[in-house]
Protein backbone atom coordinates (compact mmCIF):
# COMPACT_ATOMS: atom_id res chain seq x y z
CA UNK A 1 0.00 0.00 0.00
CA UNK A 2 2.68 2.19 0.78
CA UNK A 3 4.25 1.64 -2.59
CA UNK A 4 0.93 2.42 -4.15
CA UNK A 5 0.97 5.95 -2.45
CA UNK A 6 4.37 6.58 -3.53
CA UNK A 7 3.96 6.30 -7.20
CA UNK A 8 0.45 8.86 -6.91
CA UNK A 9 3.05 10.91 -4.84
CA UNK A 10 5.32 10.86 -7.57
CA UNK A 11 2.95 11.05 -10.53
CA UNK A 12 1.12 14.33 -9.32
CA UNK A 13 4.81 15.81 -8.24
CA UNK A 14 5.28 15.35 -12.63
CA UNK A 15 2.20 17.05 -13.15
CA UNK A 16 2.93 19.70 -11.39
CA UNK A 17 6.33 20.19 -12.91
CA UNK A 18 4.66 20.19 -15.91
CA UNK A 19 1.90 22.92 -15.35
CA UNK A 20 5.31 24.90 -14.19
CA UNK A 21 6.76 25.40 -17.18
CA UNK A 22 5.95 28.65 -19.21
CA UNK A 23 5.06 28.33 -23.32
CA UNK A 24 7.92 31.48 -23.32
CA UNK A 25 10.41 29.05 -22.14
CA UNK A 26 13.03 28.53 -25.14
CA UNK A 27 13.00 24.30 -26.57
CA UNK A 28 16.89 23.66 -25.51
CA UNK A 29 16.54 19.97 -27.46
CA UNK A 30 15.84 22.19 -30.80
CA UNK A 31 19.13 23.07 -32.54
CA UNK A 32 20.37 25.15 -36.00
CA UNK A 33 23.53 26.11 -37.79
CA UNK A 34 23.95 27.11 -41.23
CA UNK A 35 26.31 27.25 -44.40
CA UNK A 36 26.30 30.74 -46.17
CA UNK A 37 28.19 31.15 -49.47
CA UNK A 38 28.31 34.03 -51.89
CA UNK A 39 29.95 33.43 -54.96
CA UNK A 40 30.70 35.25 -58.44
CA UNK A 41 28.00 33.85 -61.05
CA UNK A 42 30.41 34.11 -63.74
CA UNK A 43 33.34 32.89 -62.48
CA UNK A 44 31.80 30.14 -60.03
CA UNK A 45 34.54 31.90 -56.98
CA UNK A 46 34.03 31.78 -53.80
CA UNK A 47 33.73 35.52 -52.31
CA UNK A 48 32.56 34.53 -49.07
CA UNK A 49 32.14 31.30 -46.57
CA UNK A 50 30.56 31.23 -43.20
CA UNK A 51 29.47 28.39 -41.06
CA UNK A 52 27.95 29.34 -37.80
CA UNK A 53 25.65 28.18 -35.18
CA UNK A 54 22.13 30.09 -35.03
CA UNK A 55 19.64 31.20 -32.22
CA UNK A 56 16.54 29.39 -31.35
CA UNK A 57 13.71 32.52 -30.74
CA UNK A 58 10.50 32.42 -28.06
CA UNK A 59 8.59 32.76 -31.04
CA UNK A 60 10.22 28.89 -32.85
CA UNK A 61 9.05 26.97 -29.47
CA UNK A 62 4.95 28.95 -29.81
CA UNK A 63 5.01 27.51 -33.69
CA UNK A 64 5.98 23.96 -32.50
CA UNK A 65 3.42 23.90 -29.73
CA UNK A 66 0.67 24.97 -32.23
CA UNK A 67 2.91 22.21 -34.65
CA UNK A 68 2.26 19.53 -32.24
CA UNK A 69 -1.56 20.76 -31.18
CA UNK A 70 -2.95 20.81 -34.98
CA UNK A 71 -4.35 17.30 -34.52
CA UNK A 72 -5.43 15.73 -37.88
CA UNK A 73 -7.32 18.30 -39.13
CA UNK A 74 -4.71 21.28 -39.67
CA UNK A 75 -5.24 24.40 -40.78
CA UNK A 76 -2.92 26.39 -43.26
CA UNK A 77 -1.45 28.79 -42.82
CA UNK A 78 -1.75 28.48 -39.09
CA UNK A 79 0.06 25.86 -38.08
CA UNK A 80 1.68 25.76 -41.58
CA UNK A 81 5.99 25.00 -40.90
CA UNK A 82 8.93 26.95 -41.87
CA UNK A 83 8.81 28.47 -45.48
CA UNK A 84 11.09 30.81 -46.23
CA UNK A 85 14.83 32.43 -45.55
CA UNK A 86 14.75 35.88 -45.15
CA UNK A 87 17.55 38.38 -44.78
CA UNK A 88 18.27 41.84 -44.09
CA UNK A 89 20.75 44.96 -43.25
CA UNK A 90 20.12 45.58 -39.64
CA UNK A 91 22.07 43.64 -37.47
CA UNK A 92 23.05 46.33 -34.34
CA UNK A 93 27.13 46.55 -33.26
CA UNK A 94 30.19 46.70 -35.23
CA UNK A 95 30.44 45.67 -38.96
CA UNK A 96 33.09 43.07 -38.32
CA UNK A 97 31.46 41.49 -35.08
CA UNK A 98 27.48 42.08 -34.67
CA UNK A 99 25.62 42.20 -31.53
CA UNK A 100 24.60 38.85 -30.72
CA UNK A 101 20.67 38.48 -31.26
CA UNK A 102 18.53 38.07 -28.77
CA UNK A 103 15.46 34.86 -28.49
CA UNK A 104 12.99 37.54 -27.68
CA UNK A 105 13.05 38.84 -31.42
CA UNK A 106 10.58 38.77 -33.37
CA UNK A 107 11.38 39.64 -37.14
CA UNK A 108 14.45 40.46 -38.69
CA UNK A 109 15.99 44.03 -37.67
CA UNK A 110 15.54 45.65 -41.21
CA UNK A 111 14.95 43.00 -44.03
CA UNK A 112 15.05 43.63 -47.19
CA UNK A 113 14.40 40.26 -48.78
CA UNK A 114 12.85 36.60 -48.21
CA UNK A 115 12.49 33.63 -50.22
CA UNK A 116 10.81 30.05 -50.23
CA UNK A 117 13.13 27.57 -50.05
CA UNK A 118 15.21 25.74 -53.04
CA UNK A 119 14.91 22.16 -51.43
CA UNK A 120 13.98 20.73 -48.45
CA UNK A 121 16.12 17.85 -47.37
CA UNK A 122 15.60 15.26 -44.35
CA UNK A 123 19.41 13.72 -42.84
CA UNK A 124 20.29 10.89 -41.15
CA UNK A 125 22.82 11.60 -37.92
CA UNK A 126 25.16 11.25 -40.18
CA UNK A 127 24.64 13.62 -42.12
CA UNK A 128 23.33 11.25 -45.68
CA UNK A 129 20.23 12.06 -47.56
CA UNK A 130 17.19 10.13 -45.34
CA UNK A 131 14.50 8.84 -47.69
CA UNK A 132 12.09 8.82 -44.87
CA UNK A 133 11.50 12.34 -42.11
CA UNK A 134 14.00 12.56 -39.60
CA UNK A 135 14.84 14.64 -36.99
CA UNK A 136 17.57 16.33 -38.62
CA UNK A 137 16.39 19.00 -41.84
CA UNK A 138 18.37 20.93 -44.32
CA UNK A 139 16.36 23.79 -46.09
CA UNK A 140 18.36 25.63 -49.01
CA UNK A 141 17.36 28.75 -50.25
CA UNK A 142 19.32 30.29 -53.17
CA UNK A 143 19.55 34.03 -53.93
CA UNK A 144 20.66 34.84 -57.77
CA UNK A 145 21.76 38.20 -59.30
CA UNK A 146 20.07 41.02 -58.31
CA UNK A 147 18.52 39.26 -55.71
CA UNK A 148 19.06 40.43 -52.15
CA UNK A 149 21.55 42.72 -52.84
CA UNK A 150 23.08 44.96 -50.08
CA UNK A 151 25.60 44.90 -47.90
CA UNK A 152 23.93 41.58 -45.60
CA UNK A 153 24.11 41.06 -41.49
CA UNK A 154 21.31 39.40 -40.46
CA UNK A 155 19.20 36.78 -41.66
CA UNK A 156 16.36 33.86 -40.11
CA UNK A 157 14.50 30.90 -41.34
CA UNK A 158 10.33 32.54 -41.13
CA UNK A 159 6.77 30.72 -41.06
CA UNK A 160 4.95 32.97 -43.16
CA UNK A 161 1.17 33.17 -43.40
CA UNK A 162 0.97 34.42 -47.57
CA UNK A 163 3.53 32.39 -49.98
CA UNK A 164 4.48 35.54 -51.72
CA UNK A 165 7.60 36.60 -50.52
CA UNK A 166 6.48 40.66 -50.89
CA UNK A 167 3.25 40.25 -48.43
CA UNK A 168 4.89 40.57 -45.13
CA UNK A 169 2.71 39.83 -41.72
CA UNK A 170 4.84 40.80 -39.14
CA UNK A 171 4.37 40.27 -35.48
CA UNK A 172 3.52 44.11 -34.13
CA UNK A 173 5.87 44.41 -31.29
CA UNK A 174 8.86 46.78 -29.80
CA UNK A 175 11.69 45.11 -28.95
CA UNK A 176 13.00 43.88 -26.28
CA UNK A 177 9.44 43.72 -25.34
CA UNK A 178 7.97 40.30 -25.49
CA UNK A 179 4.22 40.01 -24.95
CA UNK A 180 3.54 36.19 -25.14
CA UNK A 181 -0.39 36.72 -25.48
CA UNK A 182 -0.38 37.97 -28.84
CA UNK A 183 -1.65 35.59 -31.79
CA UNK A 184 0.70 34.44 -33.83
CA UNK A 185 -1.52 32.38 -35.75
CA UNK A 186 -2.11 35.06 -38.06
CA UNK A 187 1.31 36.80 -38.08
CA UNK A 188 4.43 35.25 -39.78
CA UNK A 189 6.88 33.81 -37.04
CA UNK A 190 10.64 34.20 -36.48
CA UNK A 191 12.11 30.16 -35.67
CA UNK A 192 15.82 30.76 -35.83
CA UNK A 193 18.03 34.06 -36.67
CA UNK A 194 21.58 35.11 -36.85
CA UNK A 195 23.54 37.59 -37.12
CA UNK A 196 27.28 37.77 -39.06
CA UNK A 197 29.97 39.78 -40.41
CA UNK A 198 28.67 42.09 -42.90
CA UNK A 199 28.53 40.48 -46.21
CA UNK A 200 28.21 43.14 -49.36
CA UNK A 201 26.19 40.86 -52.00
CA UNK A 202 26.81 42.70 -56.06
CA UNK A 203 23.88 41.60 -58.27
CA UNK A 204 26.43 39.72 -60.30
CA UNK A 205 26.66 37.36 -57.31
CA UNK A 206 24.58 34.37 -55.94
CA UNK A 207 24.06 33.46 -52.30
CA UNK A 208 23.70 29.88 -51.17
CA UNK A 209 22.46 29.21 -47.46
CA UNK A 210 21.73 25.56 -46.39
CA UNK A 211 20.22 25.83 -43.01
CA UNK A 212 20.48 22.72 -40.57
CA UNK A 213 17.67 22.09 -38.03
CA UNK A 214 18.52 19.15 -35.04
CA UNK A 215 15.45 18.20 -33.00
Amino acid sequence: MARYFDRIKKAREAVKMGFGFSHTDPIPTMKGKYILELTDSRTGKVLEHIEKENLVTLDGGVLIAMLLASGATPTPPAIRGLTMLAVGTGATGPILNPDAPDNRQRHLNAEIARKPFTSTVFRTAAGAVSAVPTNVVDFTTSFGEGEAVGPLNEMGLVRTISMNPVVLNPVVSVFPTYDPSLDLTVCDILVNVSNFNLISKPNTSILTITWRISC
